[in-house]
């Protein structure tokens, strides 16, 4: 008789963290791109997530966002991590143009007692994919970024967290009457993603 192999989807902390630290570098990159916060050139498109996604061939934002989702992954394997902000300001002004915001939850169980969760990687993906396609359809409903712009990156983490050597303190560099558009989400089963962009109004849409 044929025997047949069933496998479950486990997802341990240390997995759902690394997951989630890799969304939100391609989250990251696909934002930059498809806002034009830098060269469409300056970006080349490999496979993710069953999707065609785009990577900044940049150095200098290559390596940050490496060393960004780095720790990432460790803040969310120890359950510190509540929310991260990327944040779009003008060159000129430093005024904040957009705040695109990835709301944290995560399961307190599995950080305090080691568990494991189950769901299918396939799931997850389905799940990521959706935000994916979102934030490369902004473009019709966010006002054009029509001035250089550039971006940074905002953790709010637990009080008891030591800022590490490369991060300062800030300010929440927050939007004054902002417009909101809430996006899917996507749930580890440890590590739920919450997605909300905010944006200023475009001084034409208020007339």
């Amino acid at each position: 008789m044929a025997s047949r192999t069933v496998a479950k989807d486990v997802i341990t902390l240390r997995g759902s963290a690394a997951i989630v630290s890799e969304f939100f570098g391609y989250a990251a990159n696909s934002i930059l791109y498809n806002r034009g916060v830098y060269p469409e050139e300056s970006f080349v498109k490999v496979k993710k997530y069953g999707l065609p996604m785009l990577l900044t061939q940049d150095e200098g934002v290559k390596s940050f966002i490496a060393n960004l989702t780095a720790q990432l992954s460790e803040w969310l394997e120890a359950g510190k991590l509540q929310r991260i902000v990327l944040v779009i300001m003008s060159r000129a002004t430093n005024e904040v143009l957009e705040r695109w915001n990835f709301s944290i939850e995560t399961d307190s169980e599995v950080v305090e007692k080691g568990v494991s969760r189950e769901k299918s990687d396939k799931e997850i993906m389905r799940e990521i994919q959706a935000i994916m396609r979102q934030v490369a359809s902004s473009i019709t409903y966010l006002p054009c970024l029509d001035e250089p712009c550039v971006f940074d990156v905002l953790a709010y983490t637990d009080k008891d967290v030591a800022v590490p050597f490369a991060w300062t303190e800030s300010d929440p560099k927050l939007i004054a009457n902002p417009q909101m558009v809430k996006l899917h989400s996507f749930d580890t089963k440890i590590h739920k993603v919450d997605t909300l962009v905010s944006y200023k109004i475009d001084e034409w849409d208020e007339q």
